[in-house]
């Protein structure tokens, strides 16, 4: 692939308009000193920038569900994403960089002791609304019901506030709440292992192509596992090889 048919479709306005989803402290967030972006996901994005050498233009969210609607409006070029069969509607994504573990926030006195045990009549486990386990788990709940709140950190507000039976999300933010909040746990084991893709808008098939092959190199490189150890990111792994991965 020559480097201007991917700036063709990678940056069409001469930058490449990148989303950080800020919803997802296991691989972006603010730099507590200076307020800049930072993260994993920050990380990748500035060697995109430096391997096609063009400028990348970071546009920060606080939850996963507005990024997509950001590529419906045709506001972004780029994107960090848990992939998933809904997004892909409109997102042409990249097999796995890394995989994150998807669990359930408890009181400490309730009786769940395993994740399936939520899945029951009556059951109320908030969600953040378009996060990957909001969609993973409307797919998949028989029985519990979901309540949407706004973003992952307002989700579990929203549990605390409405005593409701769990709050869902990444492993690792609920376990830092459970630190620093007594009377809350977090249950062993997961209900789903999200994995994180890179994205371009659909139709940008060129795009798409060159960042699988970026993404794969970055993971035999060891690039991946050493900006997850750079930010102290144990909560996550890196994706296997992509053979054999399917995409949408």
């Amino acid at each position: 692939m020559k480097t201007d048919e991917i700036l063709r479709e990678l940056a069409p306005q001469g930058a490449i308009r990148t989303a950080i989803n800020l919803g997802n402290p296991v691989l972006a967030g603010r730099d507590a000193a200076t307020g800049e972006l930072a993260g994993v996901s920050v990380d990748l994005a500035r060697e995109v920038g430096r391997r096609l050498e063009v400028e990348i233009e970071f546009i920060p969210f606080d939850a996963a569900g507005k990024v997509t609607q950001a590529v419906s409006s045709g506001e972004l070029d780029m994107m960090f994403l848990a992939v998933d069969p809904v997004r892909a509607a409109e997102i042409l994504f990249t097999a796995p960089y890394v995989v994150i573990e998807g669990t359930y926030l408890v009181r400490e006195d309730a009786t769940y002791q395993a994740v399936d045990e939520l899945d029951h009549a009556g059951a109320r486990i908030a969600v953040g609304q378009g996060a990957a386990y909001d969609l993973f788990l409307t797919r998949h709940l028989k029985q519990a019901s979901l309540e949407r709140a706004a973003t992952s950190p307002d989700a579990i507000a929203l549990f605390v506030a409405q005593q409701l039976d769990a709050a869902a999300g990444v492993r690792q933010p609920l376990a830092a709440y459970a630190a620093d909040h007594p009377g809350y746990r977090v249950l062993p084991g997961r209900f789903t292992a999200i994995e994180q893709g890179m994205g371009v808008p659909r139709g940008r098939e060129i795009a798409r192509a060159w960042l699988q092959d970026f993404v794969e190199d970055v993971k035999k490189t060891g690039l991946v596992k050493m900006l997850l150890d750079r930010h102290g990111q144990s909560a996550a792994s890196v994706a296997p090889p992509a053979a054999g991965w399917s995409v949408f």
